[in-house]
């Protein structure tokens, strides 16, 4: 590979690599990215990078992550607002509701997890733990999960644990209160049809 002398080149480099990888990025990353082999220059560009962001975009941001990782991603306020017009989810279905089950129920033992979601758990835990959304520890033979830091950063979500179950469980009622609604009114519309 080319070194890449002229910083106007290497700092698009680095924000086309922030902005297509859609996840974080280790330094490391992003110095291959930027083609200048120089940690200490890249990490310049990449604080200005960071400064020109907070200045010039109002929903976007780059932002460091606990384990060191760079991600630029949509800013947490303005993720309801965009939720109908994202194509890809971050998660697939079945790893994001394990990874709410583990938020909601943690500190949960990998038994549990098997027990509740399937045995394809153990592919979920898997790319999980690869993206640091979550953190085990051994008791015994069992795995105990919980959700990490970056986790809650990267999901824009602030507090602690006990906060963090009291926001799901909200949001699952609500949810359910929806899921009521519609029934009663199909059922009412059922009954209706019946009567004709």
């Amino acid at each position: 590979m080319v070194k890449i002398e002229n910083t106007d080149e290497a700092t698009a480099r680095i924000e086309a690599a922030l902005y297509s990888s859609g996840r974080p990025l280790t330094i490391e990353d992003i110095i291959r990215a930027s083609g200048t082999e120089s940690r200490t220059k890249t990490l310049e560009l990449l604080e200005t990078i960071m400064k020109k962001t907070k200045t010039v975009f109002k929903a976007l941001e780059i932002t460091t992550l606990p384990d060191g990782s760079y991600v630029m991603q949509l800013k947490p306020e303005y993720s309801s607002t965009v939720k109908k017009y994202a194509s890809k989810p971050v998660l697939p279905n079945a790893t994001l509701k394990t990874l709410s089950y583990i938020a909601y129920m943690q500190p949960i033992a990998s038994k549990q997890l098997v027990e509740t979601r399937g045995s394809g758990v153990y592919l979920h835990l898997k790319e999980l733990r690869q993206l640091d959304y979550i953190t085990h520890q051994n008791v015994g033979r069992l795995k105990i999960y919980t959700t990490t830091e970056k986790f809650q950063k990267y999901f824009g979500i602030q507090g602690d644990v006990e906060d963090l179950k009291s926001r799901l469980f909200s949001k699952i009622r609500k949810t359910a209160t929806r899921g009521e609604t519609s029934s009663t009114q199909q059922i009412t519309t059922k009954s209706e049809i019946d009567n004709l």
